[in-house]
């Protein structure tokens, strides 16, 4: 008696590979979908930070962060403790009695320039996730004035205002964002690699981005990098 074989024919086969494939497409498309929200969620972060840096400027004629206790407490509604200020000596930046990269996200916040409720209570307080925004990875961004940003010259020549991205990004999310909004390198314009440490292990160079023998740099975007950060030089 002839014996039925069994298996799968051609035609199953095929219709498995295609659904495969499919299914392979979608997850491809769905994480290519979610990278392309989180590059629109950070250069939204860093557009409305910067509107809300120069709105907050314009209308106390000073800045964020350093601006007084003493006037903060006056001027803002949302503050009430007259210490929760800075030195008041034109620039953001953090020294003895005062954390004014993270008073800035109270003077910001109250003053409603930005969403989120960061009131810190002394003006130094601890810079985490509760008197501090963070990025779409978790980690803790910042405004300051110094060099801590790519190709930078040595301080105090070298020192700008710059919004830091956090790090925890991908590199390959940060190379598309470099191109959207800059020049595309890590090194050069206005949006460059930054090793800031946002909360947790700080991003190192060598890791983010690679130069280029006789000139220029490029961002590791198919090394799979994790751990990078940025900063947006005003």
């Amino acid at each position: 008696m002839r014996q039925k074989q069994t298996g799968f024919t051609l035609i199953e086969i095929a219709i498995v590979l295609v659904i495969i494939g499919l299914l392979l497409g979608a997850i491809l498309k769905g994480q290519e979908l979610i990278n392309s929200a989180r590059v629109r969620n950070i250069i939204t972060q860093q557009d409305g930070i910067k509107a809300a840096y120069f709105a907050f400027q314009d209308r106390y004629r000073a800045l964020p962060g350093d601006y007084s206790g003493v006037n903060a407490s006056a001027n803002i509604r949302g503050i009430a403790n007259n210490t929760v200020g800075g030195n008041a000596n034109g620039v953001i930046e953090d020294v003895a009695g005062f954390t004014e990269t993270v008073v800035a996200w109270t003077h910001l916040s109250q003053a409603g320039f930005i969403t989120g409720n960061y009131n810190a209570t002394t003006p130094n307080p601890a810079a985490n996730a509760t008197f501090a925004p963070t990025n779409p990875y978790s980690a803790i961004i910042q405004m300051q004035w110094d060099n801590t940003y790519q190709g930078a010259a040595a301080a105090p020549g070298g020192n700008r205002v710059n919004l830091k991205t956090g790090n925890q990004i991908p590199a390959d999310v940060l190379a598309e964002i470099d191109r959207k909004i800059d020049d595309g390198r890590p090194d050069l314009g206005n949006f460059r690699f930054s090793a800031f440490n946002g909360g947790v292990a700080a991003p190192t160079p060598a890791s983010c981005f690679t130069v280029v023998p006789g000139g220029g740099s490029n961002w590791n975007a198919t090394t799979g990098e994790t751990n990078c950060g940025a900063a947006t030089l005003f």
